[in-house]
C-alpha cells in the first residue's frame, strides 16, 4: 500500500509462523530484483529460508 512503508525484514532464521508471514511479505516486496544487486541477493537467501521452513 502507498504510504505504508514498513522496515525491511532482517535476515535471520525461520523460526515462528510470524517470521514466515514475514519473510513471505519482504520476498512479494522484492520479487522481481535483478540478480546481482543487494535486493536480488536478499530475495534468493529469503526464498531459501522460506523453502528450508
Amino acid at each position: 500500500m502507498p504510504g505504508s512503508r514498513r522496515p525491511p525484514v532482517e535476515i535471520r532464521p525461520i523460526r515462528s509462523e510470524a517470521d514466515h508471514r514475514d519473510a513471505l511479505q519482504e520476498i512479494e516486496r522484492l520479487w522481481g530484483s535483478p540478480r546481482g544487486t543487494p535486493a536480488g541477493d536478499k530475495l534468493d537467501v529469503l526464498a531459501t529460508l522460506v523453502e528450508d521452513y
